[in-house]
């Protein structure tokens, strides 16, 4: 007896009827009026198609359930076509545009900027902030300092010119110093060691009348006692505390 020779689709044999020989899957016969599409019914005898678990799928019915919809004109982008995928989502190549020329960006460079996308020079000339100094766009990262923004090159000490980015610095009407310059133009002189108070590192510091001292300068000038948190009295031009001064 001779092996059964059925339908793929409809398991009716095909003896002496017109059927299809699917061209990549071995062994498989159908019927011409069951070779199609198990989603959407249409004929695949002059179709391109793929086979899914359930069945044949025509191209069409397998790029709208398994392919990408373009952000910008909602059509299916199809295998094999140009395409860009940025942040989970995807765009058709052509419909990729800048913001601000609303030209293709294609595959050049491009800078997103909340919910938009900008070729570099829409980027440079339109979004990026302006340096303060040299007023060239700032693209990547810089100094912020009193709401302006620098480059990191550019954000130089008033006084001596070195770059500041990364340094401790502080400021004198409204300009940037370092900590050297500060010193020596305008920071008060320590009373005990007559260095600059600058206040970086360990710049706490003790004020009375119109001197100041480092806190680990402020000692009892006989004795060298800390005198931070307790009681001192002054004598002319020195600070005592309170058991040298009962000795006088």
């Amino acid at each position: 007896m001779s092996d059964r020779f059925d339908c793929k689709n409809c398991d009716e044999s095909l003896y002496g009827r017109k059927y299809i020989q699917e061209l990549f899957y071995e062994d498989r016969h159908y019927h011409e009026h069951c070779f199609r599409c198990f989603r959407c019914e249409r004929s695949l005898a002059d179709e391109p198609f793929t086979n899914q678990d359930e069945g044949l799928v025509c191209s069409d019915c397998y790029c709208n359930e398994f392919s990408s919809k373009c952000v910008a004109c909602d059509k299916i982008v199809m295998p094999g076509s140009r395409m860009l995928e940025y942040g989970g989502s995807t765009w058709h190549e052509d419909c990729f545009m800048c913001h601000g020329c609303e030209k293709p960006i294609g595959a050049e460079a491009f800078i997103p900027d909340k919910n938009n996308y900008y070729c570099v020079p829409c980027y440079e000339g339109r979004v990026a902030p302006q340096c303060s100094h040299c007023k060239k766009a700032l693209t990547k990262g810089g100094v912020t300092y009193k709401d302006e923004v620098w480059h990191k090159e550019c954000f130089l000490c008033t006084g001596c010119k070195i770059p500041l980015a990364g340094q401790p610095f502080t400021s004198e009407g409204g300009c940037p110093y370092c900590v050297k310059c500060f010193s020596s133009l305008y920071a008060k002189k320590c009373a005990g060691c007559n260095t600059a108070i600058t206040g970086f590192g360990d710049g706490k510091y003790v004020s009375f009348e119109d001197r100041q001292w480092h806190q680990p300068c402020f000692k009892c000038s006989r004795c060298s006692v800390s005198l931070v948190g307790s009681g001192f009295f002054p004598d002319r031009d020195q600070i005592l505390c309170t058991d040298c001064n009962n000795d006088d």
